[in-house]
């Protein structure tokens, strides 16, 4: 191992892709819009555009997503006792809602954690 890949943390990685940072720096912005990683940071120059993210952030996206809304209303009773447009009409939103504004963030996790770790377009160091 080198010493750079030792120095990256994992978790600073996550936070600060979570946080839309460059995950090298933590000063620069990781997107260029809602969900194109910027090919270099603006502070360091690190070429974050190397990551490549794919399918895995819309995987725990919708993972996230189905743990906290659809996983609870297997016990709530509005759900079962409602009519069905009620129910539709305010989870549909819901659900939209949440995975528009979580995907951002663990996409940026994701690439957060593909710089701790080395790993460049889908290859290990």
């Amino acid at each position: 191992m080198t010493a750079q890949f030792q120095q990256r943390s994992i978790w600073a990685g996550l936070q600060r892709g979570a946080l839309g940072r460059c995950p090298h720096c933590g000063e620069g912005r990781l997107f260029s819009s809602y969900l194109k990683v910027a090919p270099t940071c603006s502070a360091c120059g690190h070429e974050i555009g190397l990551y490549r993210a794919d399918d895995g952030p819309a995987y725990f996206t919708i993972l996230i997503v189905g743990h906290l809304v659809v996983a609870p209303l297997l016990f709530l009773e509005f759900v079962r006792t409602w009519p069905v447009i009620w129910v539709m009409a305010i989870l549909l939103p819901t659900i939209v809602i949440l995975a528009l504004v979580l995907l951002p963030r663990v996409k940026g996790a994701f690439v957060g954690v593909q710089w701790a770790v080395g790993d460049r377009s889908g290859r290990l160091p």
